[in-house]
């Protein structure tokens, strides 16, 4: 029987960088993946980090989110050192662009919410926008500089995390897969991964969209995908440098020259099929807020599978099983909250206690629903 301090179900960024967390702290740690460790939703994201709300339910994901884009920084040079990869750290910030007729009001509500989040966000106008984004389309009325935000290349940053794990003794189980969790009593013991127990005194669910697969686990995490479509674009004469938020689409520069247009979010199952029409919204959103990509190559189109609870908020902590912490359902924002999250569980687990609160996302707010609808159902 394959026995571990901690035994980690999912090898993309959340697990792989809580296995990495564990392994430096002196824990011998088991990594195990249904495919090549990487290449679910971790490969298929833009890699944008931005704690800026989409939406208003979302606002209450802002702390956690500023907490780890403070961890960034070192979280990349710490990577880069560890690995000898560089993961395409780029921290040029984000330039909201808008074009409705009534910019201005949407300007002044925008600048008053990052502000009372405690984010920064500069008011421009058009000219000062061009200024910044000369490749943007002529007719915006308005734009919002968010100074502080960044992108990565996730593709890379997950290589390297993956690669430092390794590095610091992690055991990567590749189409190993989490298949139930092996409970005795109100102790979590480990899992069985592809018919075999693996024992272990910490487990650790992170498996994306796929936690939910795993039986025992899913009260906790009941998560479901939520598909992106995207294309990558080659355009010698689209000069981009930071991250460009439009009406319907965003756009993210890479340091390779390529830039990455996305994402339609699909309720579709596990389907991966890239469609016509998802194209069609992301390319035509493209020109419109660049109009010079209409001459793009298109370089590479794949679609993804993101986590997503039924709050749109990420499923992380410890639940009313001994020795398991849940750790998925980061929906759009896993590349963002991967070093936080990361450093939460490890501390967890070797602490005991943890130095950001993380109770508002609890997995025991979906188990305590779940255990309510049995007792109403009998």
């Amino acid at each position: 029987m394959k026995t571990f301090d901690a035994a980690i179900a999912g090898g993309g960024l959340i697990g792989s960088s809580i296995a990495l967390e564990l392994a430096r702290s002196g824990l011998r740690v088991g990594l195990f993946d249904k495919q090549e460790p990487g290449k679910e939703a971790s490969w298929a994201s833009a890699g944008i980090l931005s704690p800026a709300p989409e939406s208003p339910g979302m606002i209450a994901l802002v702390p956690l989110g500023k907490a780890s884009m403070a961890l960034y920084p070192e979280f990349v040079a710490q990577l880069e050192e560890l690995s000898g990869e560089s993961v395409g750290y780029r921290a040029n910030g984000t330039l909201e662009v808008l074009t409705s007729r009534h910019a201005r009001e949407e300007l002044s509500t925008i600048i008053a919410l990052h502000h009372g989040l405690g984010l920064s966000a500069e008011p421009l106008s058009a000219a000062d926008a061009r200024e910044l984004e000369p490749s943007l389309r002529e007719d915006l009325e308005a734009a919002v500089l968010r100074p502080a935000e960044a992108s990565v290349d996730n593709r890379l940053l997950t290589q390297a995390i993956l690669a430092s794990a390794r590095k610091n003794g992690v055991e990567v189980f590749a189409g190993v897969a989490a298949e139930s969790l092996w409970i005795e009593g109100n102790v979590c013991r480990g899992f069985v991964a592809s018919g075999e127990k693996i024992s272990a005194g910490h487990t650790v669910i992170a498996a994306g969209c796929f936690s939910a697969q795993i039986r025992g686990a899913e009260q906790y995490a009941p998560v479901r995908p939520a598909k992106g479509q995207m294309v990558s674009l080659v355009c010698p004469e689209a000069k981009i440098e930071r991250v460009l938020w439009g009406d319907d689409i965003y756009l993210v520069p890479r340091n390779d020259g390529r830039i990455l247009a996305g994402a339609t979010v699909e309720y579709a199952g596990f389907d991966k099929t890239l469609t016509a029409g998802g194209q069609k919204r992301l390319l035509s959103a493209a020109i419109e807020l660049v109009p010079a990509l209409e001459n793009a190559r298109v370089e590479e189109m794949w679609a993804g599978l993101r986590p997503d609870s039924p709050d749109h908020l990420p499923i992380l902590g410890r639940v009313d099983l001994q020795g398991l912490v849940i750790a998925t359902g980061h929906f759009r924002s896993g590349v963002l909250l991967t070093p936080i999250t990361a450093k939460l569980v490890r501390e967890w687990i070797t602490l005991g206690n943890v130095g950001t609160d993380w109770d508002r996302f609890s997995p025991q707010r979906f188990a305590r629903v779940e255990k309510r609808n049995r007792v109403s159902a009998n």
